[in-house]
């Protein structure tokens, strides 16, 4: 993946990871990985249609899945995919917490734990300072 490549991913998601929405600029400790939407153990390729943008806390919990068990029906689903779904048909923001609004939303939010302790105690942090409405 060459550097412009890199650039055009950060461009392209408004330097935001696009699981969890984060802004980078909230997390400068930690560089935002350029990811492969499906990863290269499933064959998913270094074109800009499987790279996305994704904070640290997102991608190591994503790492290689593809798919998670939906914690209301207990079915395999398979995860928000930021080149095919809308975020906004998949999760909504109520108070600190992302909820899933479909099956996709619903396990995702639980398979890259977006809701765990941490990151609600880093979002109502963001939220006294004023960084995050």
């Amino acid at each position: 993946m060459t550097t412009d490549e890199r650039r055009q991913v950060r461009l392209r998601a408004n330097e935001r990871c696009e699981y969890c929405q984060m802004r980078q600029q909230d997390e400068a400790w930690s560089r935002f990985h350029v990811e492969h939407i499906i990863p290269r153990k499933h064959k998913g390729g270094d074109d800009l249609g499987n790279l996305g943008l994704c904070c640290q806390h997102c991608n190591l919990h994503k790492g290689s899945n593809l798919s998670g068990f939906d914690p209301s029906t207990g079915l395999m689903t398979r995860l928000f995919h930021p080149r095919e779904d809308v975020w906004g048909e998949h999760f909504s923001v109520v108070g600190l917490e992302i909820l899933g609004c479909t099956a996709i939303g619903r396990t995702t939010v639980e398979v890259l734990d977006m809701n765990s302790v941490k990151r609600m105690s880093f979002r109502q942090a963001l939220r006294e300072a004023g960084d995050l409405k």
